[in-house]
């Protein structure tokens, strides 16, 4: 077979091993993976990508059967190699190890039928009749799964007693199962709380104990290194071995690199001295910044116009689907059913593109006047008030941003006739004006056009400082895109992205003039970075992933792992996939066996891919998936609650959770908290239920204390670290340890009770709106399409922390929208209360007001939402 992509190279048929079609930025590309390299044919549109592939796949195949038909002679010693492991139903079978019984067996047949690619559907017909019957473990796949699912029945059964008490408990059905399932690829599809460590554990226990395979061919890889660190306890614990004594390798992704990579070249790699650091990224990433900015003058003018005029993207109303949803995305506040957005400048305007203008104003130091009455004659010479959107009153001058687009069009009925009646007023009574547009807007000319008027009519400049800039702003906006240029920077870097790539993408996106401001920026800080780490002669963690994974496919490391086992495999990113992928092509037979819940994938921001893990299958070949469904943490009511809530999202793979506690009712309680100025104080809060908490556990210590547990732990979580009511000094109380952490920070922990600070809408509430940011999709090339896909799985950590119950604290004028969905799901058995505990009556129609008495006409009084004028349900007073 001869692949041409750039230059022509001749590969065997049975060199290739695998052919997969993944789609890069712009397109799709084919990668033909042979033994001792990998080729890609790239700049394939999505169809002729899997057709060819499609194509290359069948004429190995078409090879293949050539090879069979050759040496039918020689198909009798393949026959008994297929009894051997078949009759006496002695193991699982897998492809795999139906394979390698077959290539026991010399010659080309055999070759050709324990090939990874070898698909007996496409054989012809005559072939296949020809085949003794034991061929039909591999021409039909009902015979070997009928096989397998007989002899898991009979293998739990024999196995009973090891699984009744392995890893200090009895593992599940769905537990044990996953134990003794031994395809090619597994993915064991868990729940929060239902025992993935567990399962992992005896998973590595059962083969052991089966002598399927030696203790030095399983590799069991963690995502860091106190999960490893756990793992390789409790491994070694259920063994019965000293950790130093375990054979088995227990490690990270990061560890198993720098590994092959020593072994291989008989050194470990030079990594740069800020990778291993908590913090050391995002320092380098500030650094970096800050050097451009005194360095490179169109960096510098890109960086603040992005913190100062983009701090959000401007998306156009109809890809909401409510106009609430709308205005909640433009503002913080609403005032009276309407978004107020609010500028540097101090003042509130009516949408983003005045929000640019507002702060340009203010980073320049010119003096303005926003929606000033001003009074005019129209045509008919009556007098009337106007409000323009800008005033100057250093030159006298009106200025009017108008929602026109580039066609002369506006979304807004009749909006284009009264603009100009509007301008003709103005001119008739000979005042200096000029016009912006959204046209301008979108194609990235509004600020150039803004500063040419203004600079014709000579307004003085004056451009504020970046110390003041930087005070001015909110730190997590600047926070905000440290992390975006984070996650770009690997993506650019592991795919090879370039800047001319980075702007062809920027056109697809709904605010691709930000879009186009931050890809210019983003790509000169990864020139910056990338630099920066070649004078050091050093390399990051990716970089150290991807020269690992490059050793392994050009065969230069050789693999002796024949069970590949990861955890946490929902955080998995492309280049530990693709070290993955290289493992398990490099040494035959190998087998990989994922556990992970997709649910609770929460890491976008460190580079993970959700779809590796939903897609598994098209990402790792034929695969069988299991589920851990039965949780041992949240009681029902949360499990169930949670469950449902997380699964609005139709993409993420779906699961029933049991629990192995009871509902309690009424466990999950919304506490609205007033504020002052719509501002309320959740650490007050906070602070006020943790006593009624405490007391109340008091009173009823009897049913819960004993000598083992003298305290119930409650975990208090937040969104953001700004709401730590206790600023890092835990209070203390009689009956219950309380913790405080990040909603990413609890994920893998637990407590009896939960208290969430602020479920409440807002750019830093939940969801987060800032994390939900389209600029991602520059460098993600299967992005997710689900609104605030991942914050709703952030939640839903939160959420399942806890085992007997929920708080969740929100702004009674403004509750997050999840408030509602629960409401939806749970009914009555979601409390709306105060904090001292009292029951408030829950508005049925929006389902997060409540009804509260109010005054009508002529003194009559009536129970109303007190989310009026948003929601105006009523009830008679009775």
């Amino acid at each position: 077979m001869r692949l041409i992509s750039g230059v022509s190279i001749d590969l065997p048929c049975v060199d290739v091993i695998a052919i997969s079609v993944s789609k890069a930025l712009l397109w799709h590309c084919v990668e033909v993976r042979s033994r001792g390299r990998v080729d890609s044919l790239a700049c394939l549109g999505e169809q002729a990508a899997v057709q060819l592939a499609a194509d290359l796949y069948a004429f190995i195949n078409s090879h293949l059967f050539d090879l069979v038909a050759s040496e039918a002679d020689r198909l009798s010693e393949v026959d008994i190699r297929l009894r051997a492991i078949t009759e006496h139903q002695q193991q699982y079978l897998a492809h795999a190890d139906l394979a390698r019984a077959i290539a026991a067996v010399p010659g080309k047949a055999a070759a050709a039928l324990s090939h990874p690619l070898f698909d007996p559907e496409m054989m012809p017909s005559h072939l296949k009749v020809a085949l003794p019957s034991s061929f039909a473990f591999l021409t039909d796949p009902t015979v070997r799964h009928r096989y397998n699912d007989e002899f898991v029945f009979a293998e739990l059964a024999r196995c009973r007693p090891f699984f009744d008490d392995l890893d200090g408990r009895s593992l599940s059905d769905q537990q044990r199962e996953a134990c003794i399932r031994l395809e090619d690829n597994n993915l064991l599809v868990a729940s929060a709380g239902s025992g993935k460590s567990a399962t992992m554990v005896g998973k590595v226990a059962y083969v052991l104990d089966k002598q399927l395979y030696r203790p030095e061919e399983i590799l069991v890889l963690a995502f860091n290194k106190s999960a490893a660190d756990e793992l390789k306890e409790r491994i070694s614990r259920q063994l019965g071995v000293g950790e130093a004594s375990l054979e088995c390798r227990v490690t990270t992704f990061h560890a198993l690199g720098r590994g092959i990579i020593k072994e291989t070249v008989g050194r470990p790699p030079q990594l740069a001295d800020w990778v291993e650091h908590p913090a050391g990224e995002a320092k380098v990433i500030e650094q970096i910044i800050e050097e451009l900015l005194g360095s490179d003058a169109e960096f510098a003018r890109l960086w603040v116009d992005l913190l100062v005029l983009h701090p959000k993207a401007d998306i156009p109303a109809e890809v909401f689907d409510t106009k609430a949803d709308h205005e909640r995305y433009l503002s913080v506040r609403r005032q009276k059913g309407r978004a107020t957005i609010g500028t540097l400048a101090g003042n509130y305007v009516k949408s983003l593109q005045e929000q640019t203008i507002t702060n340009w104003l203010w980073l320049h130091s010119i003096e303005f006047e926003y929606e000033r009455q001003i009074a005019v004659e129209d045509e008919s010479g009556a007098i009337r008030h106007v409000h323009p959107d800008f005033y100057y009153p250093a030159r006298k001058t009106i200025h009017e941003h108008l929602a026109i687009d580039a066609d002369g069009s506006s979304p807004f009925a009749d909006y284009v006739a009264h603009a100009e009646s509007k301008l003709a007023a103005y001119r008739k009574a000979e005042m200096d004006v000029f016009q912006t547009t959204s046209a301008q807007a979108s194609n990235g000319s509004l600020v150039a056009a803004l500063e040419a008027e203004l600079a014709k009519r000579s307004v003085p400049f004056e451009r504020k400082s970046y110390s003041a800039i930087v005070q001015a702003l909110e730190p997590v906006v600047i926070k905000h895109y440290h992390k975006l240029i984070a996650v770009c920077i690997k993506h650019i870097r592991a795919s090879h992205l370039t800047l001319d790539m980075l702007l062809e993408r920027a056109k697809s996106l709904h605010d691709h003039a930000r879009a186009k401001e931050f890809a210019r920026a983003v790509w000169t800080i990864t020139e910056a970075y990338s630099r920066k780490l070649e004078e050091a002669n050093r390399i990051d963690f990716d970089s150290m992933i991807a020269n690992a994974t490059r050793l392994v496919e050009s065969g230069q490391y050789q693999s002796p792992y024949s069970l590949i086992l990861a955890d946490e495999f929902q955080d998995i990113s492309e280049p530990s996939a693709n070290l993955i992928k290289a493992l398990k092509h490099q040494k035959p037979f190998t087998k990989i066996s994922a556990v992970g819940d997709d649910w609770q994938s929460i890491y976008r921001f460190a580079g993970s891919d959700i779809t590796i893990f939903t897609q598994f299958e098209a990402n790792f070949g034929a695969s069988w998936q299991g589920r851990l469904e039965q949780t041992y943490r949240c009681n029902q009511l949360i499990a169930e609650t949670a469950a449902s809530f997380v699964q609005r999202n139709p993409t993420q793979l779906k699961k029933s959770v049991r629990s192995t506690r009871p509902a309690i009712p009424r466990s999950i309680r919304v506490i609205p908290i007033e504020g002052d100025r719509g501002k309320p104080d959740f650490a007050d809060a906070c602070k006020r239920l943790l006593t009624r908490l405490d007391i109340f556990l008091g009173g009823i210590a009897e049913q819960w204390r004993d000598d083992r547990r003298r305290q119930l732990k409650v975990m208090v979580l937040w969104r953001y670290n700004q709401l730590d009511p206790f600023k890092g000094s835990r209070p203390r109380f009689e009956n219950i340890d309380v913790s405080g952490l990040s909603f990413h920070r609890a994920k893998g922990l637990e407590a009896d009770y939960t208290i969430l600070l602020d479920v409440s809408e807002g750019d830093y509430g939940v969801p987060s709106r800032i994390e939900d940011d389209e600029l991602l999709n520059l460098v993600m090339p299967r992005p997710e399409t689900f609104e605030y896909a991942e914050e709703r799985r952030l939640f839903y950590v939160a959420l399942t922390r806890a085992s007997r119950g929920v708080f969740l604290l929100t702004n009674s004028r403004e509750p997050s929208r999840y408030i509602r969905e629960l409401s939806e799901i749970a009914g009555d058995n979601l409390r709306f209360e105060t904090v001292d505990g009292d029951l408030l009556r829950q508005c049925p129609a929006c389902r997060v007001g409540q009804l509260v008495e109010r005054r009508g006409c002529n003194n009559s009084r009536f129970l109303g939402c007190n989310h009026y004028p948003d929601c105006d349900h009523t009830l008679p007073l009775k």
